[in-house]
């Protein structure tokens, strides 16, 4: 069955927050795929596909990336679950799942995550592209909790620079103009709880300063079908990129 969405609202403000959106066995289930990979599959995934907080010596696990691509179980959970048709909901068209990630922010050194517009990345015309965030444990402002600007997708892209942050290569120049943090709306969140946003909603997350909390995550992509990629352009920033 498919759930029920406002997506009037989804419209006005660029995101919306949808409480038990999993039940905890789905969440014990997807938990466990994760630690299954982490475990005994990471090296056989190329290592520009994850990342750790500190890369040097390779501690804290801060992101995997394409999870759908190495395992079945997220192959299933982008294309065949209620993300995709909750995203064709949102668009209000056929969607195109694009990828699966798992988030992190380690006790202690997991940093901030600059302010962004995920649009900035996906170059998009016409820029039809949803986000799923699906907390995987509590999350509050002491390990990283996720903040919104309300109605910041109606306004465009806003100018992005080099982020000093690994994994989110793109930051906002001027985040934090009054109309910026008058709107700023955070979020805690709950086992099995769905975040969801427009690719041009601004968005960050705080750092993680617990002592012995973790603050894990899925993020899934999807793209609407009239949405085109500027393949050029995007070529051009990842050779950039890994330059």
């Amino acid at each position: 069955m498919t759930e029920k969405i406002n997506k009037s609202k989804f419209d006005k403000e660029g995101f919306l927050y949808l409480p038990n959106f999993l039940s905890n066995n789905e969440i014990d289930a997807i938990n466990l795929k994760i630690n299954e990979i982490v475990a005994s599959c990471l090296s056989k995934i190329p290592t520009r596909h994850y990342k750790f907080e500190d890369p040097e010596n390779k501690q804290g696990l801060k992101m995997i990336q394409d999870l759908h691509v190495y395992d079945t179980f997220f192959k299933h959970l982008l294309f065949e679950s209620k993300f995709s048709a909750m995203a064709e909901q949102i668009l209000g068209e056929p969607v195109q799942g694009k990828t699966v990630e798992f988030f992190n922010k380690p006790a202690k050194i997991g940093k901030a995550t600059p302010p962004h517009q995920d649009g900035y990345y996906f170059m998009l015309n016409p820029m039809s592209a949803v986000t799923f965030w699906l907390s995987l444990e509590d999350v509050n402002e002491e390990n990283g909790w996720v903040s919104y600007v309300k109605g910041s997708h109606l306004k465009g892209i806003r100018a992005h620079s080099k982020s000093q942050t690994l994994g989110f290569s793109q930051e906002i120049q001027d985040f934090g103009t009054p109309l910026d943090l008058e709107n700023e709306v955070f979020m805690p969140t709950n086992p099995g709880d769905l975040l969801l946003h427009h690719a041009l909603t601004i968005h960050r997350a705080a750092p993680n300063t617990s002592i012995n909390r973790s603050r894990k995550a899925l993020g899934l992509i999807y793209f609407g079908e009239s949405a085109k990629e500027d393949l050029v352009a995007k070529k051009a920033y990842i050779a950039a990129l890994n330059k």
